[in-house]
């Protein structure tokens, strides 16, 4: 009876009611899209990050950690990468030699890293040769190929075929350098990393720096299922103890930030729509107490006990909350879904997010924990800011309350 009873007095007075729906409404909606598109965009920056620039795990010699020179390679990578490709959890496995060094062209000089790797294994654990914007992933060019990002190769003013200049020292200690002629370039969100990595095939690398035969600085793995991470990274830490196993969050700490990061962002961004639609119903029900004051009156005066009346209200207000609330967050996952297919374009900002390695195109994702969180909390809400409104209600005196007109 009384959860009839507060349903009718909303529609009493419809344009307040309204109001107060509308107001939630906009609130859940915004507060549901945004969550959505940091969400899409945290993970997006997550998947780029893994998928291009670090891959999910990453071995080298302690070493090679230490102090990335030439001669701290791991002697026999090229066992321990078939000994890890037998895994059926790995979808690849790339040994890598790895070298800052510098690379030159005909009208300026840089410092770069150079990643010497076998063409189709580095397939297998980087999307860079889905990247390429010119030219194919070490084709083309019959020796000495090279594949750089195309912000380097702006740096550089070279172009497809270009040739290149890499200067290095060997292990012994001799300066040393060959010609390379650009095969592809590729242009990926982050465009600090196109500057300054550059891609060339192991067995040139390891001509030049005289590297013995199966010898890397890194074995780079891509696995099939996130979930398994932590336990393929310890199983191959305890295969090979005398080596360092590094997972993603461990190589690159503000990508595993990401997501705490964004979730932080998201909860801050709907506990402060909240507040402010908390104090709209607060002044909204208030405001209702306050007309119905001779109604109340009566309704204690013929023996309806202020419990039941401060119950009322309370439930008057989370019938508004759940109504706008729900309606705003329809709307928001009607909105999600729709932008998540078409994608949101923020080229405007494009040079300042490659910047930082963020897409410009941005697709939300709808999160189902993330929803019912913020539908909970709206209830909450609705409960809580009928709280004080309610407890003046309770306070009324009948015989003083049936006497206002």
């Amino acid at each position: 009876m009384l959860l009839k009873i507060s349903w009718r007095n909303i529609w009493r007075n419809p344009t307040r009611s309204m109001v107060v729906i509308s107001a939630m409404l906009v609130g859940m909606f915004a507060g549901v899209f945004s969550s959505t598109f940091i969400n899409g965009w945290m993970q997006q920056r997550l998947k780029d990050g893994i998928e291009t620039e670090t891959s999910h795990i990453q071995i080298h010699s302690p070493a090679f950690k230490l102090n990335d020179d030439l001669k701290n390679y791991i002697p026999e990578a090229n066992a321990i990468t078939a000994d890890i490709r037998k895994n059926d959890q790995i979808r690849g496995v790339s040994p890598r030699i790895v070298i800052q060094s510098m690379i030159a062209s005909a009208e300026t000089a840089t410092g770069v890293k150079i990643i010497g790797a076998d063409p189709m294994e580095e397939k297998k654990v980087t999307n860079l040769p889905d990247k390429l914007i010119e030219g194919k992933w070490f084709e083309g060019v019959k020796r000495n190929p090279i594949i750089i990002g195309h912000k380097l190769a702006d740096k550089l003013k070279v172009k497809m075929r270009s040739k290149v200049v890499l200067r290095m020292q060997d292990t012994e200690g001799n300066i040393t350098g060959g010609a390379f002629r650009v095969a592809g370039i590729y242009q990926t969100v982050n465009s600090t990393f196109d500057e300054t990595n550059v891609w060339v095939c192991n067995t040139d690398l390891q001509q030049l720096t005289l590297l013995p035969d199966g010898a890397a600085h890194e074995i780079t793995i891509f696995i099939n299922n996130q979930d398994d991470l932590a336990s393929i990274e310890n199983q191959i830490s305890a295969t090979h103890p005398d080596l360092i196993t590094e997972s993603w969050p461990d190589l690159s700490p503000e990508l595993g930030y990401l997501t705490e990061i964004g979730n932080t962002y998201m909860y801050i961004l709907v506990i402060i729509i909240l507040l402010a639609l908390g104090f709209g119903i607060v002044n909204t029900m208030l405001m209702v107490v306050m007309e119905r004051i001779h109604e109340l009156g009566m309704l204690m005066a013929v023996g309806m006990s202020k419990s039941r009346v401060f119950l009322m209200i309370i439930i008057e207000s989370t019938f508004l909350s759940i109504v706008g609330g729900f309606a705003g967050i329809l709307l928001g996952a009607l909105t999600t879904e729709y932008w998540a297919v078409k994608g949101i374009d923020l080229s405007i900002w494009g040079e300042g997010l490659s910047e930082w390695g963020f897409a410009t195109i941005v697709y939300p994702v709808y999160d189902i924990p993330m929803v019912v969180t913020i539908a909970v909390m709206v209830i909450l809400t609705g409960i809580v800011a009928s709280i004080y409104p309610a407890y003046k209600g309770l306070k009324l005196n009948p015989s003083e309350a049936i006497r206002v007109i």
